[in-house]
């Protein structure tokens, strides 16, 4: 296993979230990008997250 595979294994998914908006903040660093284009990143983000199709379904005890 790669350490970042490794890494990115451990974490939540939230926290696996933050550090990809944190990645992405320094790489758009200094960029210009408008209101808009934000919005729709953010839409495309959350519409992959909260998929119904991402969702494991729940073990039964």
């Amino acid at each position: 296993m790669r350490p970042d595979e490794y890494i990115l294994a451990v974490l939540s998914p939230e926290e696996r979230l933050e550090a990809a908006l944190r990645v992405a903040r320094e790489a758009f660093k200094g960029a210009t990008l408008s209101v808009e284009e934000v919005e729709a990143a953010v839409r495309r983000v959350r519409r992959r997250r909260y998929a119904p199709s991402a969702r494991k379904p729940k073990r039964r005890s």
